[in-house]
């Protein structure tokens, strides 16, 4: 009897209790904290870098303003790339496939962002609603379409996120199933689904920080 490939992305239990808090909290102490010293060691300084120079991209489009929202999209980044760089090693969880977890960090930040510019910049936010230069009869058509878009954009925030998480995970255990399957019966292409299986673990590196990155680059702009 073969078993749910989608077993992999329960939420982990032991003894009834559920271990989704562990799963959430324990990557951050991955992560080390700067020292009180004058020089800090070579992973502290490489870790400032990366988040100085992802922050600096970041707020490169945004005005002054926007600038204050740099701490909470920096710890949200590091978050998502702590869940999904950790969810692809073996006998782990990637809470981020869990599409209520992304939906409950993309509609708070997306809600947020609307509040804000509502009270800011009522007039510029409204006027996204209807781009300049638009027909007559068609300016009930378009506001009607841009609402739908402006309440369905967290929606697809946090389903594009869940949907390439558990594709990958799915390809990967699929293609391990068929390589340990042919590994005594035919041996050549074993190892030749090993070499993809490789490859796509390499692709699904590059995916998991790619959509860590454009989820809070999305939320941003």
């Amino acid at each position: 009897m073969m078993a749910n490939l989608f077993d992999q992305f329960m939420s982990p239990t032991y003894l009834g209790m559920p271990l989704i808090v562990l799963a959430l909290g324990l990557p951050w102490i991955l992560w080390p904290s700067p020292s009180t010293r004058w020089l800090n060691n070579r992973l502290i300084t490489l870790q400032s870098w990366l988040l100085n120079r992802f922050t600096q991209q970041l707020l490169l489009p945004i005005n002054t303003g926007g600038h204050k929202w740099a701490l909470i999209l920096a710890s949200l980044m590091t978050f998502l790339l702590s869940m999904n760089l950790l969810g692809l090693l073996p006998y782990t969880f990637t809470p981020t496939t869990q599409l209520s977890l992304n939906m409950g960090l993309a509609v708070p930040f997306w809600l947020a962002t609307v509040i804000i510019g509502m009270r800011n910049q009522p007039t510029a936010a409204l006027g996204h609603l209807l781009p300049e230069g638009t027909p007559t009869p068609l300016i009930p058509v378009l506001i009607v379409i841009e609402t739908i878009s402006l309440f369905i954009r967290p929606l697809a925030l946090g389903v594009r996120l869940t949907a390439n998480l558990t594709a990958g995970h799915l390809l990967i255990q699929l293609i391990a199933t068929a390589a340990f399957t042919l590994m005594t019966t035919m041996t050549t292409v074993a190892l030749l689904t090993t070499s993809i299986l490789f490859l796509l673990t390499l692709l699904e590196i590059a995916v998991a920080m790619i959509q860590a990155y454009v989820l809070v680059l999305l939320l941003s702009l």
